[in-house]
């Protein structure tokens, strides 16, 4: 029984779970909390699946002379989890080496078309008069990139803020952070996942960006660049700062202290419970369990 109760767990918190979840609006009022929720859920589900794997090895090795159907039942939920673990590995592999190979493609692009920032070497400035702002991460050599028009839309207060977003970015390494949703997100087959976890995380570490640039900036300053910079196009593998306009401004507009502790800590707890209660309460016993039969 225990493999198929890990594998319900392992499918619910792969795909209804994170959607029901991706409607409520309280996760925004911490998104730092709300990255650790999110990856809890996906990391959960995975775990599950892999445990639901375990075990049933494990039963197929003990069990005494199972009926067919059992057995045919046990092996499709190993051959499940062995399945998600290959997806979730050749995944990583595959979209890390082509992430990397596009950024520097294109830091390579913005170096030869983009004129150096006098006074930050990192910062490329576009003859375009759209108004863009994105940055192109790696550690030791990254890029922030803004436009002409960006220079010329925006004062110096909102130039800075837009700038301290995209550094924000860079010093936190949230290009990580979404590369681990996309390796978790791509682990199980299309019909079986929903997209709210990757979704919802490159919301989160925009308003982490936020937060960075609101401190050194303010309010008003930020409000101005979102509103100046939002819908503008980001290239792939890159951060940028126009994206989720509506959902900054809004959190911008609602800021409660008090609401994003408790919205931190109830993310903390749901989080704390997705990983630890579905391994304690199923896996551990029916391993001893099964371990015990086998000695």
């Amino acid at each position: 029984m225990t493999p198929f109760l890990l594998g319900l767990i392992g499918l619910a918190l792969a795909l209804p779970v994170p959607a029901l979840l991706a409607r409520a609006r309280w996760t925004l009022r911490s998104p730092g909390a709300a990255i650790v929720l999110w990856q809890s859920l996906a990391l959960a589900a995975i775990l599950a699946m892999s445990g639901a794997g375990l075990a049933t090895a494990l039963w197929l090795v003990s069990g005494d002379h199972p009926s067919e159907w059992k057995v045919a039942l046990h092996a499709a939920v190993l051959g499940f989890g062995v399945l998600v673990w290959a997806r979730f590995w050749w995944s990583a592999w595959h979209s890390w080496r082509d992430t990397l190979a596009g950024r520097d493609r294109h830091r390579r692009l913005v170096d030869l078309l983009g004129e150096p920032h006098g006074l930050a070497p990192a910062v490329r400035i576009l003859a375009e008069e759209t108004p863009v702002a994105y940055c192109i991460p790696k550690r030791g050599d990254n890029r922030l990139v803004v436009s002409r028009g960006t220079i010329e839309t925006l004062g110096d207060s909102s130039l800075d803020a837009v700038l301290e977003h995209e550094r924000a970015h860079v010093r936190a390494r949230h290009d990580l952070v979404l590369e681990g949703f996309t390796f978790l997100h791509r682990a199980f087959p299309r019909v079986l996942r929903t997209d709210a976890p990757l979704r919802q995380s490159q919301v989160m570490v925009e308003l982490l960006a936020d937060d960075a640039a609101r401190r050194r900036t303010g309010d008003a300053a930020l409000a101005r660049a979102i509103v100046a910079l939002a819908g503008s196009s980001t290239p792939a593998g890159a951060l940028g700062a126009g994206s989720e306009a509506a959902v900054r401004l809004e959190r911008i507009r609602r800021r409660d202290p008090r609401g994003d502790r408790l919205a931190a800590l109830a993310c903390y707890l749901i989080s704390a419970v997705v990983l630890v209660v579905p391994t304690v309460l199923l896996a551990i016993p029916w391993m001893l369990h099964a371990w015990s039969e086998l000695t």
